[in-house]
């Protein structure tokens, strides 16, 4: 009795020895340092309910707590000797007597009353602390022998605890079970002490079947196990049993995946790859699954798997007819890629996927849109564009023909252009030194070998510009983008220096489409970029190239200038018209329109790209007298392209041509570069904005109208008739203070000898009909007498094409 006091009047000092032991413990002895994690829990636990009492007051109490003390602490300070051989000889006597114990109170606590339990489980929590102490502190052979011959029954009188209410019960069998699964009550450092699968996991496999708390302490043993092991078998053999089970079964499954992915994160050592396959194929599946919870999970675990593994399949997912899968799949693909947004390698693999893969949506090619619309917020979260941005143009050079690069390139053109220094930098590395190299070959080798070179790899450098905004182009200090340029042309010596093609952009752009070698769609491109390029660097350079082409001539360059300066019009407006040195360039236009050319000839191609050019310089030059506040007149001729135009048109002097030749040939060539100026104003007509309709109506029509009246030549009046139809079919209302007139000139042209004017009065007059409300009733008197001619036209002309429309015009006047 004096000794049970004894241990009571120094419980204290128990506690604090057994708190040192645990310290102690825990660097070396995990299932050792958990026994007295709980023996310390419960020391305080009972020193709270016992103490509580003094000796005069209830000594019942106090001596029931001392007893309780001095039972449990025969077999505590036994199993708490840091060193005492004589365990070695008596461990099977202990473990046999606490595995009895635990099966005895296991059985009895069924058949107890529930206020009895309670005693019960204090007792199964003994004897399950007295074998997380015993084999915890077991050493080399002993503890070995002791897994050996007893692991069976520990994990027998274990497992049916992992359904215990008592959540110390369930921890310490869990530690338990773990030593017998591992074979070792110390820590793990390496994979090679699991070599191979425990027979007492398969004794646990059952308890996946259902979902509850053993399942879950289950699936964290064996994850854990197949987290470290070396023989994967045991990971397919869970996956083997579970996969394609019940619904409870496939949740386990997941929670079990779950489980390995993050205890492989937190490790240094990677999973084996097969396992790691393993893994994204299930994930893959169970995106597909009905079950919602399931379809979920997987989503969110996707993530953390190695992308390069579900990437190919995620993306078909994508387009699966399935609502729910698509859906799934798209949440699992957009948290993938912000997962690894620092990662570019990532996205070129993401393009690998796209350009690889045969799904099909509504019977058309994939939709591309469908994943980059998934990518929104992803590029909400990359934070090193500059990387990501060079490994994607890398991955262009490298296979220059792969469209779905390109299409992911303009998806992220905005960071584009915040990079646009280091895009120019890839660019001009990629293309230095391939100038020269690439002409030589062209000019050494036949057609053949020039098709075998790759248009792609020549067209790739300019896809990537095309993609970044007009704002990069107006940077005139970036030497990538402009070099020396904007200082050697502010010089005024255009002719000083030569365009060095890797010196810059612009040059690059400038050379590739003036090279007569070059591939013609790559010429096409960089002219078409090159009308982005700032106007006190384009302007005097194209300038220059087309007066020396004009000269020459060469037919490739002048039509290359043409549209350089018609894209340039089109982006830039009066911005690069203020800056052309306008009558120099209507000295090279006229040069051109004068020669000599047949239909669809390159002649005739370089003049239809003169009259586009003029159309859009007068068009240019109206927004800009508008804009201005001033107004165009025939004082200024010199400067003026519209009325440049018009006068060309009207006039009968042929002395006013710069061409010295016969007077055959100059009355020819005059009437043929007077239609040429009705095909600028036709253009204007169709291409002028909606603010500036009324002002080309009030230019051209009043000119026109007096000019047709004494025009001699057929042709030039059948021309101006083809005017004025563009004007009254383009400018719509804008002609209706001319349309009495222009009805008068129809009838007359009606009358004519020509059957090609009376075919344009008589779509003239069509075109006035079907005009507006107001414009049909301010000509409603004069079509009646239009309606007389329709009638001896339809019936006498010579011309069948001239009686069909006529008898097609009557029809319609006939009409309600």
């Amino acid at each position: 009795m004096e000794v049970m006091f004894l241990l009571w009047d120094h419980l204290d000092e128990l506690i604090i020895l057994v708190e040192k032991l645990l310290i102690w413990s825990r660097k070396g002895r995990p299932l050792h340092a958990k026994g007295l994690e709980q023996v310390c829990r419960w020391l305080k636990v009972t020193k709270k309910n016992y103490e509580c009492a003094t000796h005069d007051e209830d000594s019942r109490m106090q001596n029931t707590g001392a007893l309780l003390l001095s039972s449990c602490w025969k077999h505590y300070g036994l199993l708490l000797h840091l060193e005492d051989y004589k365990i070695s000889g008596q461990y099977r006597e202990l473990l046999e007597q606490y595995l009895s114990g635990i099966q005895f109170f296991a059985d009895t606590q069924s058949e107890e009353p529930s206020e009895n339990k309670d005693s019960g489980t204090d007792t199964l929590k003994f004897f399950i602390n007295c074998l997380c102490l015993l084999l915890g502190r077991l050493v080399g052979t002993d503890f070995e022998t002791a897994i050996s011959e007893y692991g069976s029954q520990i994990c027998q009188a274990l497992t049916p605890q992992l359904h215990s209410a008592d959540g110390e019960v369930i921890e310490g069998a869990t530690c338990v079970l773990r030593v017998v699964i591992f074979k070792t009550n110390r820590r793990l450092t390496k994979f090679a002490e699991i070599k191979e699968m425990d027979a007492s996991l398969s004794m646990l496999l059952h308890l996946l079947d259902e979902q509850d708390g053993a399942a879950k302490v289950v699936v964290k043993l064996i994850a854990e196990y197949c987290s470290i092991c070396l023989d994967i078998r045991c990971f397919q053999n869970v996956l083997k049993r579970l996969v394609t089970g019940t619904l409870s079964q496939k949740r386990n499954t997941l929670h079990f995946i779950s489980d390995i992915i993050h205890i492989s994160m937190e490790s240094d050592c990677a999973l084996p790859q097969s396992m790691r396959q393993d893994i994204a194929n299930n994930l893959l599946a169970f995106l597909q699954e009905e079950d919602v919870v399931i379809c979920n999970q997987a989503s969110r675990l996707i993530p953390f798997v190695d992308p390069s593994l579900v990437l190919p399949e995620l993306v078909n997912l994508i387009y699966s007819p399935n609502q729910g899968v698509q859906s799934s799949s798209g949440t699992a693909f957009a948290s993938l890629l912000k997962n690894y947004k620092d990662k570019p390698e990532i996205v070129c693999i993401l393009i690998d996927c796209l350009s690889n893969t045969q799904a099909v949506t509504n019977g058309s090619h994939l939709d591309l849109e469908k994943v980059l619309a998934l990518l929104r917020q992803w590029s909400k979260t990359v934070e090193h564009w500059d990387l990501l941005i060079g490994s994607v143009i890398n991955k262009l050079f490298m296979d220059p023909s792969n469209a779905v690069t390109v299409r992911f390139l303009s998806f992220i053109s905005e960071h584009l252009a915040e990079n646009a220094e280091l895009v120019f930098q890839q660019l001009l590395s990629y293309t230095r030194g391939k100038e020269d190299i690439f002409n030589d070959i062209l000019c050494a080798t036949n057609g053949t070998a020039k098709c075998e070179l790759s248009i792609f790899s020549r067209l790739c450098p300019l896809l990537v510009i095309r993609l970044l905004p007009l704002s990069v182009f107006n940077n005139l200090g970036s030497s990538l983008m402009y070099g020396e340029l904007p200082n050697k042309l502010a010089t005024g010596d255009i002719k000083g220096f030569r365009l060095l093609t890797d010196e810059c952009i612009t040059t690059l752009l400038i050379q590739r489409a003036l090279n007569k070698i070059e591939f013609e769609d790559v010429r096409k491109l960089s002219a078409e970029l090159c009308g982005r390029i700032h106007p006190k660097v384009l302007v005097p350079i194209i300038s220059f190239e087309l007066e020396n082409a004009t000269g020459s001539p060469d037919l490739l360059k002048i039509k290359t200038c043409l549209f350089v300066m018609c894209t340039s019009l089109r982006i830039r407006g009066k911005e690069l018209y203020m800056l052309l040195d306008v009558p120099k360039i209507r000295i090279a236009i006229e040069a051109i329109l004068l020669w000599p050319s047949m239909d669809a000839d390159n002649v005739s191609k370089a003049q239809h790209g003169c009259i586009d050019c003029l159309a859009l310089m007068v068009c240019t030059e109206l927004q800009a007298t508008k804009a201005s506040g001033k107004s165009i007149s025939w004082d200024a001729l010199d400067s003026s392209v519209f009325y440049y135009v018009i006068q060309q048109l009207t006039c009968e002097d042929l002395d006013k041509l710069p061409l010295e030749m016969g007077t055959g040939g100059k009355t020819t060539a005059h009437i043929s570069f007077r239609l040429c100026m009705a095909n600028v104003l036709i253009g204007v007509c169709q291409k002028i904005p909606e603010s500036s309709k009324k002002d080309v109506a009030s230019i051209i029509l009043p000119s026109i109208l007096q000019s047709i009246k004494i025009i001699a030549d057929s042709g030039i009046r059948s021309a101006c008739i083809q005017v004025m139809f563009s004007a009254v079919y383009h400018l719509k209302s804008a002609v209706l203070p001319y349309s009495s007139v222009i009805l008068e000139a129809t009838i007359r042209s009606l009358r004519e000898e020509s059957d090609k004017e009376r075919m344009a009065g008589a779509k003239l007059l069509a075109s006035l009909m079907a005009s507006e409300e107001a414009v049909v009733q301010s000509i409603s008197v004069g079509l009646l007498e239009a309606r007389d001619l329709l009638h001896v036209l339809a019936l006498s002309d010579p011309s069948s094409d001239v009686r069909s429309m006529c008898q097609r015009l009557l029809a319609c006047m006939s009409s309600p």
